[in-house]
Order: C-alpha cells, then structure tokens, then sequence
C-alpha cells in the first residue's frame, strides 16, 4: 500500500508489527534507519521527509520493534533482529535504487544492509555512525558484567531512565562488526559528525571512512557537534548532504 508521509502503516514481520511511514515518489528512495532506542519521527527524520516531499523523491521511515510505534519488547532487540527487519520492510517498500540514511546505530545497520543489497544501494549516508559501538564503546569490566550478568544498565544522557544493554543485543552487536577488516562497500559514502561527539569519539568516523572499499568517501565535521546532531545548523547540513546525492552527476 503506498501512503503519503502522515500515515504510520504497519507490516507483520514475526511476533511483532512494525511501524512504518511510506511517501510515494521519484527514485532513488530515502530508507532512514534510526539510532538505538530512537524513532522514525525525530527531527532528522522529519527534516529529510519535508525535503523528499519539497523534491518529489521518495522515502521510507520505520521504528524497529520495541521502538516507537511498533509493537515487541525494547529488550528482546538485537543489532541483528533490527537488520533483518530493515531489509524486510526495504525489500518490501522501498522502490528502485536506496539511498541509505542512517543515525548513529543506524548507520551501522545501514552500512550491513548496502552489503546484503549492494545492487540496490545508490548512496549511503552516516549520521554519528556508531558501527561496532558494542565493542569500543565498553570497557572490559562492562563486558565481563553484561556476559555474567545477561545485562547492564548505565546512566542514560538523553533521558532519566538507565541505559540497559542486554547480553543478546551485545554478542549480536560483537558478531556484526565491521572495523577490524575493509569493508566492501562501494557506492558513494557521507559520513557527517561532530567533533564535540562524547558518545561516539571521531576516531570511529576516520577509521570507518579508512576501511570503507569506496573511493568515494567524505567525512563533514561539525564543529562544536553534539551526538545528535539535531541542532538547525547541524541538520540544514545533513539535508543538503542528501541533496547534494540525489543530484544526476552526485
């Protein structure tokens, strides 16, 4: 069913029912992969919508489950369960040609999804790319404890309640790696971070734009840019990075 971008459908995939949001258009089709426990509805996500509908494109949000509008359990998530139900719903609704959008974890899912559809993937864009947060972003004395205790909860900087980490979604996480080896992506890549980044530092930025296969990578630092990146300036830069892609000699 193709719907404009107010309608939040929904599409069976196992247990659960996944949220998503479709808006009819010219390809290439903007797929937005949120970071880890965020929605299709943020302000990035919205901002790239209203530039899809200003340009005719078309695009594509979801929630994976336990997140936002779809249903599941927040803590049965792993970093591989969201894959799998990224490619479903771009498989199933996305059109033509990707271009690949992706905020902190999801970019990390994004750069697994251009290597499961290579043939699909116009473009890929990194947001705060967090890819193999589950293994530089823990001490070893925090992964002994989320191994031997089956989870771990830290203070959470965007929010009161504690950040838990679950044993599932962490070995899913250190099994799903990408920076100990090149990485055979080689559509164009954007990566956009900020160099006031405390969550992810921006080492994993140059290292990720090191291993990628590509000969067409560029890496845009922010100065004075947080994690979230939703600053006005901060996502005026993001739309015209995917405005620059959808340009005919991008």
């Amino acid at each position: 069913m193709t719907t404009g971008h107010g309608d939040i459908c929904h599409f069976g995939w196992g247990d659960n029912q996944l949220a998503y949001r479709r808006r009819p258009g010219t390809a290439p089709t903007l797929v937005f992969l949120p970071g880890y426990a965020s929605d299709m509805d943020g302000a990035k996500a919205i901002a790239l919508d209203a530039m899809a509908e200003h340009r005719g494109c078309a695009m594509l949000r979801f929630d994976y489950s336990g997140t936002g509008a779809s249903s599941g359990a927040f803590e049965n998530g792993t970093l591989a369960g969201w894959l799998d139900e990224a490619l479903a719903l771009v498989d199933q609704f996305a059109d033509g040609p990707v271009i690949a959008i992706g905020s902190s974890m999801g970019a990390w899912i994004a750069l697994h999804l251009a290597l499961r559809r290579p043939d699909r993937m116009q473009a890929l864009v990194g947001i705060a790319a967090a890819p193999d947060f589950t293994d530089w972003g823990f001490t070893a004395e925090q992964k002994k404890e989320v191994q031997e205790h089956g989870q771990i909860a830290r203070p959470n900087p965007y929010g009161a309640e504690p950040q838990v980490t679950t044993r599932a979604l962490w070995e899913s996480g250190q099994a799903l790696r990408l920076l100990r080896a090149p990485i055979a992506i080689d559509c164009p890549v954007r990566l956009i971070h900020g160099d006031a980044d405390r969550d992810v530092p921006i080492a994993v930025a140059n290292r990720l734009m090191r291993q990628l296969r590509s000969a067409d990578v560029q890496l845009n630092i922010l100065k004075d840019g947080g994690h979230r990146l939703s600053e006005p300036r901060e996502i005026a830069a993001i739309v015209r990075t995917v405005e620059a892609l959808l340009e005919p000699d991008a």
